[in-house]
């Protein structure tokens, strides 16, 4: 992803990305644009969020895709996540309310160009957030999703769970949320993952 040559501080980088067409992270000073999604990923992230939405209704629960930033402040990181949900109060940085400091479950849809730094770097990243209890990973290019939850006796550890199976569900519980795999992977033609699924 390409990056601004020159550093920026915080408030510069709001600044600018606010007045911008297209989206960009911050990290370590500087603005990294965003790219863009295939199909196999927007219809994933697409089916997943109107599942969740539909259970959260009625619930004190909000759910965000794309467009709400986050920030991750021990970092001093700005990006967008796929999905975002935060249960009772959101807390924004400012009262442009456009970026959430508080999110309880984030999902990242895999694509090739970011899988590295989504297992990677920005997981390293999210972990300092005291308020995420869930992360999650969605491969597009075949049937896995995985899902990281946060120990609540040690805040340091995260417990790893696999999915591969259609049947299977993914379990949101910090939100009450459960989305079986082929209602996520509806319209999406994928092989199934190699090997059997992890679970808790």
């Amino acid at each position: 992803m390409p990056e601004t040559t020159d550093r920026l501080t915080e408030a510069e980088y709001l600044v600018r990305e606010r007045a911008a067409e297209y989206r960009s992270e911050y990290r370590g000073g500087r603005m990294v644009a965003m790219t863009g999604a295939s199909r196999a990923h927007n219809v994933i992230l697409l089916n997943l969020a109107r599942e969740v939405s539909a259970q959260l209704r009625g619930r004190p629960c909000e759910a965000y895709v794309n467009d709400m930033r986050v920030k991750v402040a021990p970092a001093g990181l700005y990006t967008y996540p796929d999905l975002v949900v935060v249960c009772g109060e959101p807390a924004f940085e400012d009262a442009t309310l456009d970026t959430l400091l508080n999110p309880e479950v984030i999902v990242e849809v895999l694509s090739p160009s970011t899988e590295a730094y989504d297992r990677g770097e920005k997981f390293a990243y999210y972990r300092r957030l005291e308020t995420l209890r869930e992360y999650v990973l969605i491969a597009q290019d075949r049937l896995r999703v995985e899902r990281f939850v946060r120990e609540a006796a040690d805040p340091d550890h995260w417990r790893l769970s696999e999915l591969s199976q259609p049947d299977a569900s993914l379990e949101l519980a910090t939100i009450g949320c459960a989305v079986p795999l082929r209602e996520i992977y509806e319209r999406v033609t994928v092989p199934p993952a190699a090997g059997p699924p992890r679970r808790d």
